[in-house]
């Protein structure tokens, strides 16, 4: 197809004036509102630390539950800052099938197996444990039928002792151990095998058969073991952790009955066979716990409650927590236009007073709000990512944050009152370990670090 001349022009003509009006036109729309916008920016961001506004004290933690622990605790600990803890342990027994002992048994031995992998303390000073049968049943939650009177939930101010018998059955005198496998890496099963009376074998043995027909019965039958841990005086001591419930790879801890029968006696070389009854995650696992702050350097201030310290005292096992008030919250409301991009809140480890090589630190601490109920609650930041809310301990510079940035916005918003704040160790009841933080009267003590913009009016 050919074009002509003059076409061509009449073409490149209309072109032109298209891209003109095109180009106006932008020029126009660019141009349009700009004298509706400020010569300066919308919004400005700052920055602000608050030290002066926050007070903590050390105080008692509430009793904590102690039957709903994946992990259990024995023994008794002299910790050089934190006083004395001392842990006594109660459980029941399982049936693994129905316990057939065949033709006239005789008891041989009864141990009691609690296996271990981890303590808090010294593997030097020696402990000593008695071992007592519970009296009274320990109930692992709410839907027995069976009868009789639970006092779960179970706290741990629980007095095992008077549910038991006054009778020991055994004691055993033993220096924790702890070994690692070849990466140090891990550590392998430990056992305090505890030798027990025959009394309780032979009442194993010579059970009815109407009193095993199911696990529920058998309870009522045997309603488990008591174990006592003496307080130590002399030494350091350790908190064991018990490896008590069986999993998938590991079989847990067990009361073992070693007998002979006539099937037994008949053999050419007979083995004295073994019943055991094992601790399963359907058992009741109960810890009592006491501690004893007396002579530690927060004793006064723990007794009175209205103390400040250059130091705060966080610990597991319902130890110690702290009460955070952060004053002056209130002024944001009147600080219109304001919202909170960040709001981050920092905790010093006194790595000095901890002796942290020694004592390791809690992995988590959690920070908690008082409602008007005086009901303590997770902030909403927890809800929305619990990785975002933060509260793990951090290796690098020693510290725990914790992200409180929409909790902060409710407050200002009016949703939510200021009635303060408690910091507590999120592993409560399956771990001791302790740590001692810079408070607020430190110089590099608590801070918030508020990021936030400020919407500006015209």
């Amino acid at each position: 197809m050919k074009i002509n001349s003059n076409n061509k022009h009449r073409i490149l003509l209309a072109v032109l004036v298209l891209a003109t009006l095109i180009l106006t036109r932008c020029k126009k729309y660019d141009d349009l509102g700009m004298e509706l916008l400020p010569s300066t920016d919308l919004i400005t961001v700052k920055n602000t630390v608050l030290k002066d506004d926050i007070s903590a004290f050390t105080i008692r933690e509430d009793s904590i539950r102690t039957d709903r622990s994946p992990k259990s605790l024995l023994g008794s600990f002299n910790d050089p800052v934190f006083g004395n803890t001392t842990i006594d342990f109660a459980t029941h027994f399982r049936l693994v099938a129905y316990p057939d002992y065949g033709e006239n048994p005789e008891a041989d031995s009864i141990f009691l197996y609690l296996y271990y992998r981890g303590l808090y303390g010294d593997t030097v000073t020696t402990q000593r444990i008695r071992v007592f049968e519970m009296e009274e049943r320990l109930y692992a939650d709410t839907t027995s039928t069976t009868g009789g009177t639970s006092a779960y939930p179970y706290y741990q101010n629980v007095d095992l002792k008077s549910m038991a018998s006054d009778q020991p059955l055994g004691e055993l005198e033993f220096v924790p151990q702890i070994r690692l496998d070849s990466t140090e890496t891990d550590t392998f099963y430990q056992v305090l095998k505890v030798p027990l009376d025959m009394s309780l074998a032979e009442k194993l043995i010579n059970a009815d058969s109407s009193q095993m027909i199911s696990n529920d019965v058998f309870l009522n039958f045997f309603k488990g073991l008591y174990v006592e841990t003496e307080k130590v005086s002399g030494g350091e001591g350790a908190i064991l952790t018990l490896e008590a419930a069986a999993d998938n790879s590991f079989q847990g801890s067990a009361l073992v009955v070693y007998y002979n029968n006539d099937e037994n006696k008949a053999e050419e070389e007979p083995d004295t066979l073994s019943m055991p009854y094992i601790v399963t995650e359907f058992s009741a696992r109960v810890n009592h716990i006491e501690h004893d702050y007396t002579g530690t350097p927060f004793f006064e201030n723990i007794t009175s409650g209205v103390t400040e310290d250059s130091l705060i005292y966080i610990q597991t096992t319902g130890g110690l927590e702290a009460k955070i008030n952060i004053d002056n919250l209130s002024l944001w409301k009147d600080s219109v236009n304001t919202a909170i991009n960040k709001a981050e809140l920092v905790f010093q480890i006194d790595t000095i007073a901890s002796d942290l090589e020694n004592y390791p630190a809690p992995d988590q601490l959690l920070f908690t709000f008082i409602d008007s109920t005086g009901r303590e609650y997770l902030p909403k930041d927890y809800s929305f990512s619990p990785a975002f809310y933060g509260g793990a301990l951090d290796d690098d510079d020693y510290t725990y944050r914790f992200n409180i940035t929409q909790h902060l916005q409710q407050i200002i918003d009016g949703e939510l009152g200021n009635r303060g704040f408690r910091l507590t160790t999120a592993n409560k009841n399956n771990e001791a370990n302790r740590v001692i933080l810079k408070g607020s009267t430190s110089e590099t003590g608590i801070r918030l670090i508020i990021t936030y913009s400020k919407f500006l009016q015209q």
